[in-house]
């Protein structure tokens, strides 16, 4: 290493401090700028003699670089043996989970909430075990605390104190999702012109029913009670918000609560609502488009349970255009009649002028058909209301147990009713979406509908690779705390993956992260033993080495104060 003077054409000096290395790929000698100081002329104005100056900054460079390169020496014995109770491996790939939860100022939130509490124990500290934990190795509350030693974290907490605070979160589980929410605006700028909205499920691994916990349609077709959540999810697949119903509350009921409450707390401006036909009402269709922003829906409609005037123009043949030789489309503007509740509960009839855009796809035609199929292929002594959606509702005069769901039948042989299977099958690969959006193209209709897919991936995602079923909290606080951690957990995940241009999927970011394990050798030195492209890539968005392969615990806490001080946000 050393100061080098570089003229250039017009005689001109620049100064430069470089370090020379071996390049194995290459096999020679290679430079590398270590910091450009500037020219020499310019410097002259400064310092009395710049090149001294600057010369007593590559002495310490060289200490520093000589220090780096010196060998460390390990002794080990025969006789070495573990201690009962040693874990010393931890986890350090939640660096990266780090530096995104304190951009998010989660840290702060917590602390300023907590201010007045009476309360000993550091809710800041317990978040990040449970988020961390949620995120890299998903397990019951106890289980995370238990292996609370894993991360480079505080661990001066009780069990006690983590089933305290998980009341205290409850009581600010909807300031926090508002807090997200503008400091996601700050820091990596969010796109609400598209909100995408779904519901899904979570089942209980117990049998007793409560208010909240209660038996419905469950997604996972389990006996067990469940609580339904609807997200709210940004045009990036960064959720927004969620809500917990009870368990049987019918999906189409879950829109309006959370709707107004997106557009109260988080000052989204006018919005478009996309949602799958779950949600297809009239309520929720004129509850929409009646917001001061007069905010825009697009919404999809089950063809084979609409009115037959829709299923005339879906089959009819005029006006479709083909892309290509498997996909068509068409659209037309029209008036539509809804039934909207009014205050006492009676039903009025409305019209709202929308936009109708059907397409028929090869692919999922093909897919209806295999589905209908294997489902007729079932025993027919299998058929449940529960599965009514596969098969049961092409059987003639059933009747089924009002306890069990079990059919009644005591055949096996059921009257199938073929008229339906054909008219079932005519529709198949038809797709109707609605929307208020007159103006805008068939294919934007459609690529908006299509982004869909990002909010049901965050169910799996939370299902998955955060484990977030079977619950196993039970009293009401601490289940809406579980989900509000999940919820976080999930925010994080959405935000590296956008910060590594969604190039792998959540799962394969999560993995790599739990497996960036180090394990303590001696005085304080901490071996590294996993390093792959995924963590080259996350070390290059967040500016984190995972490719070191020995640090002492004072560098390792370095790198953890950096996460939790520096702004590294960029727009995602």
């Amino acid at each position: 290493m050393y100061l080098k003077k570089t003229p250039n054409l017009n005689g001109r000096i620049r100064l430069s401090i470089v370090d020379t290395y071996y390049d194995k790929a290459k096999k020679c000698s290679r430079q590398k700028t270590v910091e450009s100081i500037g020219r020499l002329d310019e410097l002259e104005k400064k310092y009395d003699d710049p090149i001294a100056h600057f010369q007593k900054r590559v002495e310490p460079l060289k200490a520093e670089k000589a220090a780096r390169q010196a060998p460390i020496h390990f002794t080990f014995y025969d006789s070495d043996r573990l201690c009962l109770g040693d874990k010393l491996r931890k986890n350090f790939g939640y660096a990266a989970l780090s530096q995104i939860y304190h951009e998010l100022g989660l840290h702060t939130f917590l602390t300023n909430r907590q201010r007045r509490s009476k309360e000993q124990y550091d809710a800041n500290t317990i978040m990040k075990m449970l988020v961390y934990s949620r995120l890299l190795f998903p397990a019951s509350k106890k289980s995370s605390y238990d292996d609370r030693e894993h991360f480079f974290e505080k661990t001066d907490y009780s069990l006690d104190d983590v089933y305290r605070c998980l009341s205290f979160l409850d009581k600010h589980k909807e300031n926090l999702q508002i807090w997200l929410n503008d400091h996601i605006k700050e820091n990596y700028g969010r796109d609400t012109s598209l909100i995408y909205y779904d519901v899904t499920n979570y089942y209980f691994e117990t049998d007793e029913q409560t208010d909240f916990l209660r038996k419905g349609v469950s997604k996972e077709h389990r006996p067990n009670p469940i609580v339904q959540m609807g997200l709210f999810m940004d045009n990036q697949g960064i959720p927004i918000t969620y809500e917990l119903f009870p368990g049987n509350t019918n999906d189409c009921l879950t829109y309006r609560p959370n709707f107004g409450r997106i557009k109260k707390q988080f000052d989204l401006g006018r919005v478009i609502s996309v949602a799958d036909k779950g949600m297809t009402t009239g309520d929720n269709i004129w509850y929409t488009i009646n917001t001061p922003t007069h905010d825009g829906y697009v919404f999809s409609m089950s063809i084979r349970g609409a009115e037959k005037s829709i299923k005339d123009y879906v089959l009819e043949q005029e006006g479709y255009e083909w892309l290509g030789t498997e996909y068509k489309r068409k659209s037309r503007k029209s008036p539509r009649t809804i039934q909207v509740s009014s205050v006492s509960g009676k039903k009025i009839k409305k019209q709202v002028n929308e936009k109708q855009v059907v397409f028929w796809s090869e692919k999922y035609a093909k897919r209806a058909k295999a589905e209908r199929e294997a489902a007729l292929a079932k025993n027919p002594g299998n058929y449940t209301r529960a599965i009514s959606y596969g098969a049961a509702k092409y059987v003639k005069k059933v009747d089924y147990d009002k306890e069990t769901g079990k059919i009644l039948t005591a055949s096996s042989v059921l009257d199938i009713d073929e008229e339906k299977i054909r008219g079932e099958e005519a529709l198949d690969g038809y797709y109707m979406l609605l929307t208020s959006e007159m103006e805008t193209s068939d294919d934007e209709i459609i690529d908006m509908y299509r982004g869909l897919w990002r909010i049901e991936e965050s169910f799996k995602v939370t299902k998955s690779e955060l484990e977030a079923r079977p619950v196993y909290v039970w009293t009401k606080e601490h289940i809406e705390t579980h989900f509000i951690t999940c919820f976080v957990a999930l925010t994080i995940a959405r935000i590296l993956e956008n910060k590594l241009e969604r190039k792998y999927s959540i799962g394969t970011i999560l993995e790599s992260l739990s497996k960036a394990e180090c394990s303590l050798i001696q005085q304080n030195y901490y071996l590294f033993d996993y390093y792959d492209e995924v963590l080259k890539d996350i070390g290059r968005v967040t500016d984190i080495d995972f490719g070191k392969r020995i640090r002492t615990l004072g560098e390792i806490k370095k790198v953890l104060a950096k996460t939790k001080s520096r702004k590294n946000t960029m727009k995602i």
